[in-house]
Parts: C-alpha cells; sequence; structure tokens
C-alpha cells in the first residue's frame, strides 16, 4: 500500500517523525512512499521574491535530499492532497503537526476528507522541540510570561531526535507542471537579495561551523549586528530544515552562558508559538485588549520612508536596508526598528509586522508577529508600552564603531566611527544625500507616552 509524506514546514530527512511513521506504513505492508509539497497560490503569491525565491532553493534541495522524489503539486490542498491520495491509491497521509491558526483550519478540513475516502491522517511531531499547548503552569494554565515558561520547557524535556531513514520505499509521480513553472520562475526573479546555501546539508555546516567559532561569544555578541555573532539559523527553522530538537542535542552537556543564552532563544520561538496556540487571535491582534483604547496613526510618507530606510535614523535605516537587500534583519535592529515605527511614528504593530513578513526569509508569523507586540508593548510581559527605543543610543551601544550603518547606508560611508550615528553633528554628514530625520525622537517619544496615558483615561 502507498503512504504520503505531506511536507509543509519539515523539508528535511533527518530527525523527522513524520518520515519515520509514513516509511513504517509503507514497509509494514510492503508498499512504496510518495513525498509531496504543495504550491499553494495563496501563501506562495503573498510572500515577497526572497520569500519565495528561498522557498524554492529548499525545495530543490530537498527534492536532492529525497533522491529527486519530491511531489511538487499546485492548488489548494484542500483538494490538491485528497486527489493526490485518490491517484496513488493511498491508505495513509503523514503530516508533522501544523500549530498555527490558519494551518490548523486547513489541516482540518483535509483530514476529514481524507477519512471519508478511508484514508487515515496521521500527525507524528511538531516544528518545535516541545509542541505549542504541552507546557503549562501547575494550575493547568498557559504561560503569558517568558521566565516561567522558559523553566517549566526545560523540565518538561524533550525527545532526542529522531534515527534518520537511510532506505526508503520512495515512488516517483509527476510533479504539477505548474508548480515547477512557479519554482523555477521564483528563483529567476529580478533583483534577487544573496541568499544563503539552502538545504539541510547546509544548515548543518553552518551550525557546526558557527557553534565552534561564536557559541562561547554569543551571550554578548548576539546584539552587535556589526559583527557575525548570531547562528543565522532562523531562515532553515522557519522551513524546518533543520529541527530545533537536533541543536539542543548538540547543546546537551555545554555548560557556558552562551549555550545558555542560545537555549534561550529557541526557548523564545517555543514560547511565542505556544503564546500563538493558546491565543489564536494573537496572530493579528495584540494579547493585551487593555491596550485596545491606544490612538495610532498612518503617515503614509513617514511610513514609505520607514520601509525604504530613509528616516534620518541610521540604525532605523540600516536595518531596513538590509531586510531589502538580504531578507533578513539583525535581531537587535529589529526591534530598534519596530520601535521607531509604533513608538515614534505612532503606527499600529501590523502594519510593520506586514512588511517583514513580506520580505523576511525566516518570516514566521508566532515569531514575527509576537514580537512585534513585544517591541509594541501589546503583547507579552517583557517590553511595557512605556519602554521607548531611543534609536541613536541603541545605535551608539551596540553598534559603537559604526561599521554596521556604514555597510548599509552608503551615504554615511565617509563618518567615521561611532559618529556614524549622528550625521547632524558632523560638519559635511549630509554631504552625499543622507536624508534629514523625519521626526524628533524626544517629542515623538513624549508622545507616545501621552497617547498611552490618554488610552487609560
Amino acid at each position: 500500500m502507498t503512504a504520503i509524506l505531506w511536507l509543509r514546514r519539515d523539508l528535511r530527512r533527518a530527525d523527522h517523525p513524520a518520515l519515520l511513521a509514513a516509511r513504517e506504513a509503507a514497509t509494514a505492508s510492503g508498499g512504496d512512499l510518495v513525498v509531496a509539497f504543495v504550491v499553494d497560490p495563496r501563501l506562495w503569491d503573498g510572500g515577497g521574491a526572497a520569500r519565495r525565491a528561498w522557498l524554492a532553493a529548499t525545495l530543490k534541495a530537498t527534492d536532492e535530499a529525497y533522491d529527486g522524489a519530491l511531489t511538487l503539486l499546485h492548488g489548494n490542498p484542500r483538494t490538491v492532497i485528497p486527489e493526490l491520495a485518490a491517484r496513488v491509491g493511498a491508505t495513509s497521509v503523514h503530516v508533522s503537526r501544523e500549530t498555527t491558526p490558519a494551518g490548523r483550519r486547513r489541516d482540518e478540513v483535509v483530514a476529514g476528507t481524507l477519512r471519508s475516502a478511508g484514508v487515515e491522517w496521521v500527525e507524528t511531531g511538531t516544528p518545535y522541540a516541545v509542541g505549542p499547548g504541552l507546557v503549562v503552569s501547575g494550575s493547568g494554565d498557559p504561560y503569558k510570561v517568558f521566565t516561567p515558561f522558559s523553566k517549566a520547557w526545560r523540565a518538561h524535556g524533550w525527545p532526542a531526535p529522531a534515527p534518520t531513514s537511510r532506505e526508503l520505499p520512495l515512488r516517483r509521480v509527476d510533479s504539477d507542471p505548474q508548480a515547477i513553472a512557479a519554482v523555477a520562475a521564483a528563483l529567476e526573479a529580478a533583483g534577487l537579495p544573496e541568499l544563503p546555501p539552502a538545504g539541510e546539508k547546509a544548515a548543518l555546516a553552518r551550525w557546526r561551523e558557527w557553534r565552534e567559532r561564536a557559541l562561547t561569544a554569543y551571550a554578548d555578541d548576539r546584539n552587535r549586528p556589526d559583527l557575525d555573532g548570531t547562528s543565522r539559523l532562523s531562515p532553515y527553522l522557519k522551513l524546518g530544515v533543520v529541527h530545533p530538537r537536533t541543536l539542543l542535542a548538540d547543546l546537551a552537556g555545554e555548560t557556558g552562558k552562551g549555550a545558555h543564552t542560545f537555549e534561550n532563544e529557541l526557548a523564545w520561538r517555543e514560547f511565542y508559538a505556544d503564546v500563538l496556540w493558546h491565543h489564536p487571535r494573537t496572530a493579528w491582534e495584540d494579547l493585551r485588549p487593555e491596550m485596545a483604547g491606544m490612538r495610532y496613526d498612518e503617515p503614509e510618507d513617514a511610513i514609505e520612508a520607514w520601509k525604504a530606510g530613509r528616516t534620518g535614523y541610521p540604525i532605523v535605516d540600516a536595518g531596513m536596508r538590509q531586510l531589502l537587500t538580504e531578507g533578513w534583519m539583525h535581531n537587535r535592529v529589529r526591534m530598534i526598528a519596530g520601535s521607531f515605527l509604533t513608538k515614534d511614528l505612532h503606527v499600529w504593530w501590523p502594519l510593520g509586522a506586514r512588511h517583514f513578513m513580506e520580505h523576511l526569509i525566516d518570516g514566521d508569523i508566532a515569531s514575527n508577529n509576537h514580537g512585534w507586540q513585544w517591541v509594541a508593548g501589546t503583547g507579552t510581559d517583557a517590553s511595557p508600552y512605556f519602554r521607548v527605543f531611543n534609536p541613536v543610543t541603541q545605535g551608539l551601544r551596540f553598534d559603537p564603531d559604526g561599521d554596521y550603518v556604514r555597510r548599509w547606508v552608503p551615504e554615511l560611508a565617509h563618518v567615521p566611527g561611532a559618529a556614524a550615528h549622528e550625521p547632524w553633528d558632523v560638519a559635511d554628514g549630509y554631504a552625499h544625500g543622507y536624508p534629514a530625520r523625519i521626526v524628533d525622537h524626544a517629542a515623538e517619544r513624549i508622545e507616545a507616552l501621552d497617547r498611552l496615558q490618554a488610552s487609560k483615561s
């Protein structure tokens, strides 16, 4: 009999429980295994060119990992997957359990259609070390605060990585020409950023290289956008090219501050997924309902300047240009840019979240949107609304020599050292066309706090 493995956010071979379950189902009956991915136009067309290209490159690497047997389908999975099951005579469809609101709704429909046709629906594993919804307090309630969640998450623990399936009874099924064309077009699109090497081998190679070189200093260097101090594994984690459980297993026995801090960053990812699991509305709404009375603006010219990296605040502009150029932005700078949009321009966070999700190759709705709420002060506890990032002091602190700014803002390449963060204090700071500041940060900080006070009255 035939089993189908439907890949979504698990584009890998190693540490893949759903693959093991699908292989077992196929081999138990002397059957075969079809591995499929659906190019869903609603998701595919909704992302920017960099996101499509990154997914396309990863799909090509995944096809190689499965010995050229990845079947690409095109259309709505609600109909495409049942049609594939009928075409190949499948008795079971295997997936990694989806945890996002849209993914859960989609899977409920697909599972119901398959079951009505006599095809078993099997969910095994998730994209997380600990599946969302499994970490709860002693009273059985979900956590809204990171620190107690992280302690309970560690106490809960996670299984060892699943063994890798070396031999698979793969069955090749012709891909949809539309899907093939979409992947090819994505890779050939004009103006693409230079993407990281794609695929599982590349992800594990980056992990090994970075762990040996930079893990020890990670606790100190992770906030420095001028350094190669972060793992840059987030694009791989986004598509499940590597599982966080694999990384955690490699960290077992590490006692240094760097390893603990990196583990904490993985815990943040799992925390945000857990918050979204328990509160699906927070995909695009504030977690904290008491912020509903906040007054926001939609200054079109200022928003466009923010998107283009022309606000006149160098660290903000450097980050926004990095986003457009690489499809990625350093996390510290994401917070600075997010604070500027929400607190200096007084724009509600979903506008920024959508812009990031369009361009980030690691754009994950749970991490991205709850990260935005954190910095906007409308989400989890760590950053109250009255915390307003000063873009100048943040730049001076985390890019102390101005190297990050000069890398991404060529109009300031002539400004030496830390002065790149304050070109208005340099005689020729504006000599090469860098724009003046579009707002006065000190004044807008006061305005933000006044709006907070007014929202409570």
